[in-house]
């Protein structure tokens, strides 16, 4: 072949071009030692998630979602197997590594909100910032942005005493968002919340999913919020008994439509 046509020749793509899941866990086992006795809370849990998947993990109290969500979010380690967070094993490191992936790489959004009640929306969504080591300036910057894009433009100084549960959750989930994370943990966000208004942080979540390709994994005992989700996987003692997609997803968007408005988020639009 002549050296010009060689030349010519397009590359092909490598190996490393790939993409690299955001979560792979392979055979991982958490068990702990309660005296004599030993609990099985994991017992050699695979599973794979890319980048930009929304997940519901599914289970009863006991099925072990909990701690396989404790593990997801660096809270805890694994009594053996491995945990590769966007190509990294994270399955082994110091408290301290892991704080600091916690802080640049997840956030998080409980069902009981865990905010600091003597501090403003603004403030508590900062937090995460501040322990980032960034300007004030710019942590003011990046909370109001967050907080925008929660729908809670105009309320950066209130204190979650007054704010109403869902927007105290809205609050919540800016935080999670403030540090630009790769994956958002959501532990039972709806927990606390009237139908409508969780139907509301899953229109947020959903928006996020698809908006920024933000990948999602989302703790829910019930079945009418995992139907907002991509895949459904469900635990049960300890290992996966089922993991499938969602053939056709709830649209959050187009649920609110369909349900009543309730008198205090008419007082909140007032607000």
């Amino acid at each position: 072949m002549p050296e010009e046509l060689l030349q010519c020749q397009p590359e092909t793509e490598t190996p490393s071009a790939v993409a690299i899941p955001i979560i792979q866990v392979e055979h991982l086992h958490k068990t702990y030692d309660l005296g004599e006795v030993q609990v099985h809370a994991l017992r050699g849990i695979s599973l794979v998630v890319a980048s930009g998947e929304f997940v519901a993990i599914m289970g009863a109290s006991g099925s072990g979602k909990s701690t396989f969500m404790n593990l997801v979010g660096c809270l805890d380690r694994p009594t053996r197997g491995r945990y590769l967070l966007e190509g990294q094993d994270v399955s082994t490191l110091s408290k301290r590594d892991l704080a600091r992936i916690r802080n640049r790489k997840i956030g998080f959004v409980f069902q009981g909100f865990n905010l600091l009640a003597r501090t403003s929306a603004l403030e508590n969504v900062e937090l995460p910032l501040v322990y980032a080591g960034l300007s004030h300036p710019e942590r003011v910057e990046r909370a109001r942005e967050a907080l925008r894009a929660v729908g809670l433009e105009g309320r950066e100084e209130h204190h979650p005493s007054q704010l109403s549960g869902g927007q105290q959750q809205r609050v919540a989930i800016a935080r999670a968002l403030v540090n630009q994370p790769s994956l958002i943990l959501a532990d039972e966000p709806t927990g606390n919340l009237d139908s409508r208004t969780s139907v509301e942080i899953m229109d947020i979540l959903q928006r996020l999913n698809k908006e920024r390709n933000l990948t999602i994994f989302l703790v829910t005992h019930e079945a009418d919020i995992a139907r907002f989700a991509k895949r459904v996987v469900l635990f049960r003692d300890g290992k996966v008994r089922r993991d499938s997609p969602v053939q056709e997803p709830a649209d959050a968007a187009q649920v609110l439509q369909t349900l009543p408005v309730l008198d205090n988020d008419a007082e909140e639009e007032e607000s």
